[in-house]
Parts: C-alpha cells; structure tokens; sequence
C-alpha cells in the first residue's frame, strides 16, 4: 500500500507519516518499481499503535521506546502519565479559579485587573505581613473577589491576618455567608471554626441566617459560636444551645450573659428561667453544673427565676443554696 492511500485510510497525513519514518517509528521495507514506498499490513498495525498511544498522551520518543523496548512496563509509563495529566489538571484549575475571580472583580481596564492579580498573589503570600496587607485593601475601589477572601479565611493560621481576612469579609457584600457555611461542613475542625467565627462577623440577614442552620451543626464548636452570635442578636432560638453551653462548661460566662441579652422581656425571661430550673432539676447535671445555672439565674429578670432562687436557697448542695442565697440579696438590693 502507497503512502497516499495509508494517510488516506489511517487518517495520518503522508508528511507525518514521513516524519514518523524519519524517527524510526515507522520503517517500510517495501518499494515499488518507481521506488515509492510500501507499506506492509505489519507497518499499517504499527501505525495504529503509534495514534493510539499519542492518544493517551505519549511524547514520539516514549512511544518508540514503548514499541521496541521489550523489556519497557507499561505501568511505569501509564503512572507517570496519570501523575503529568494531574498536574495539568491541578494547574489548569488553578488558572481557570484565577481568571474567573479577576472576572468577578468587574476590571474596568487592565491597570484594574493588573490589580487585582497583585491583591490574590499577595493573599496567597508566605508572607503574613503581605497577606494582611492585601486583606486590608481589599476593601479598595477594586475588591478582592468574596471567593478568594473566603478560601484565604478559612485556610489562614496567623490570628492577625486571620482578623483582617474576617473584617474584609464582613464588607465584601452578597455571598460570602452562604460560601462560609460550606465551610461549616469541612472534615477538619480549625476549618469549620474559622467559618464560624468569620460568620459572626457579619452581621447581615443572609448571616443570621446560616448561623440558625449552624445550631444544628454536629460540631459543639461550631453550635457555641452560632448561639452566642445569635443570643447577642436577640435570636431567642440560640437559648437551648446557650443552655447547655452552660451545662457543659463551654464559654458559659458568655453563654449566660447571652440568655441575659435575649431575656428582655417577660415571657421570654419565664422561658428562659425555666430551662434553666428543669436542667437543675435534672438527676443527670452534675454539681459544678448546678452552680453554673444557678449562677446563669442572676442575669435573668422577673419572678420565675426569683422564685427559683429562692427554692435553691434551700437546696440540699450547699454550695448551690449559698450561690442562690447571695443572688437573692443582690436582687433584694438592686
């Protein structure tokens, strides 16, 4: 078979059909009586061999060595080939995240996106010193893009940088809160609390909101930061958490100083006292416990809790009819 009807057939055009003999890849024996080249059944089946493992990404000389090589394995090659198209992948993505948030950013002109490029490089910094400058002005005429404060906050160990991250974040506008509450559901916790704490930071609807989904989150954690943030917004939803935050001895300075905020009124000052009477109540809280919620008591306002520090004031564990005793008088003065 000529060349021309193999480049025909193979789909391999005749100039690289000559360029592939030119390397030795290809080696036909045969001539015609004018001297052109033929190519045997043996020659067209190499060829196929060559286009099928350019396919999968081989270099000419690694398919030739492929072909002649018999002691070459063929898993070495294809390993490497995986790793060399993983790292294209990787830096592609790369690429495509960069250019999509320069997208976002709205560059008015190149010196807009020349800026913005200087800003991510910087978040992306050794530096801390770099990295909390670029979160800093990011608030600047051409901001950073929310997707890249995001990842930058929720990968950030220095706690200095860490705060500037979360200022920007709080001024950067729609959608970070709802990119940080996918953050709430990552496998590693120091992640799951720089969303949280990020969270807190921003005080708009679309934030309260993913902090009450956040009540429900598995990581106590994560349900302490929601609650107080909440507590301090009046969010009566955040007192079963605070509660127990209480019980457990987690944050429960804080946690009581919540409740008092949320008890602003009557009838949820009664709710709240209550909660806390029917946890003291409980066989299973133990006595440090009780103390604490005997404590928590002080901060609410009205007659259910006083009636219940006048009960704990008799209450078998002295130290808690103490606690209650000087509570009492502390209302009694006030």
């Amino acid at each position: 078979m000529l060349i021309g009807e193999v480049a025909r057939r193979s789909g391999v055009s005749a100039r690289m059909l000559r360029h592939y003999e030119s390397l030795g890849l290809v080696r036909p024996a045969g001539r015609t009586g004018s001297g052109y080249r033929e190519y045997s059944g043996e020659d067209i089946r190499r060829i196929f061999q060559i286009e099928c493992l350019r396919s999968l990404g081989l270099s000419l000389r690694e398919i030739g060595r492929a072909l002649d090589d018999p002691g070459f394995t063929p898993s070495t090659l294809v390993g490497d080939l995986i790793r060399r198209t993983r790292d294209r992948i990787a830096a592609e993505t790369e690429l495509l995240t960069r250019l999509r948030r320069i997208d976002a950013a709205d560059p008015a002109g190149w010196e807009d996106v020349l800026q913005v490029v200087a800003l991510l490089q910087a978040l992306g910094s050794k530096s801390a010193d770099a990295r909390q400058r670029a979160a800093l002005s990011s608030a600047d005429e051409v901001p950073v893009p929310v997707e890249a404060l995001v990842e930058a906050a929720l990968g950030e160990t220095d706690p200095n940088v860490a705060g500037a991250l979360r200022w920007a974040l709080a001024r950067s506008g729609d959608g970070g809160p709802a990119l940080l509450a996918e953050g709430l559901g990552s496998p590693e916790a120091a992640v799951r609390e720089r969303a949280a704490q990020s969270l807190v930071e921003m005080v708009d609807g679309e934030a309260t909101a993913q902090l009450r989904d956040a009540l429900a989150n598995p990581d106590v954690v994560v349900r302490g930061y929601a609650a107080l943030a909440l507590g301090t917004r009046g969010v009566a939803e955040a007192v079963p958490t605070l509660v127990d935050m209480i019980v457990e001895g987690r944050n429960d300075t804080d946690a009581a100083d919540a409740l008092s905020v949320l008890a602003g009124d009557t009838a949820t000052a009664d709710r709240i006292a209550t909660r806390l009477v029917d946890r003291l109540a409980l066989d299973t809280t133990e006595a440090p416990a009780r103390g604490r919620l005997t404590q928590a008591l002080a901060g609410i306002p009205g007659t259910t809790a006083s009636h219940a520090l006048e009960d704990l004031s008799h209450d078998e564990d002295r130290a808690v009819a103490l606690t209650a005793a000087y509570l009492l008088q502390l209302r009694d003065a006030g």
